[in-house]
């Protein structure tokens, strides 16, 4: 069996494809079509447990995908955090010499978990500011009538 790391450089140029032929809007009409249609999971535990589901959501994911990271989950401050200290996803392409990265590759973690959090009422804000090194920050926060657990 292939492993879904053997796929970022294919969904990389697949991004370049999108935004060739449609703008950055036919990127991003993708990456929430990919919300709506992949991450259901992630949705119903976070409907389920609140920010616990967050951490229980990132626990298996980010484990199965071997990547470097702390999650910190404080439920009364209503907060969930992932620090990435290395994304394998992004770490392959920025290895791969014959391959040029889509310019915006990390953004697709904005997107994808935006669309699905924020209709749930929890405000979702990432700090990519270190994207080129493999490493960002992403924080998950209730609003007033998203945390009920």
């Amino acid at each position: 069996m292939i492993s879904c790391t053997e796929f970022i450089p294919a969904y990389s140029e697949l991004f370049k494809f999108l935004e060739a032929q449609g703008g950055r809007r036919a990127v991003d009409d993708f990456w929430k079509y990919l919300a709506d249609g992949f991450l259901g999971n992630l949705k119903s535990a976070v409907e389920q447990h609140g920010l616990r589901g967050c951490w229980i959501y990132w626990s298996h994911t980010l484990n199965e995908e071997a990547a470097d990271f702390t999650m910190e989950l404080d439920e009364d401050a209503g907060q969930f955090r992932i620090i990435l200290h290395h994304c394998p996803s992004k770490a392959r392409l920025i290895e791969l010499k014959h391959v040029e990265p889509y310019h915006d590759y990390c953004r697709h973690c904005d997107v994808l978990y935006r669309h699905v959090l924020e209709p749930l009422g929890y405000r979702f804000t990432i700090d990519r500011s270190r994207c080129d090194e493999a490493h960002c920050t992403a924080t998950i926060t209730a609003q007033a009538g998203g945390e009920e657990h």
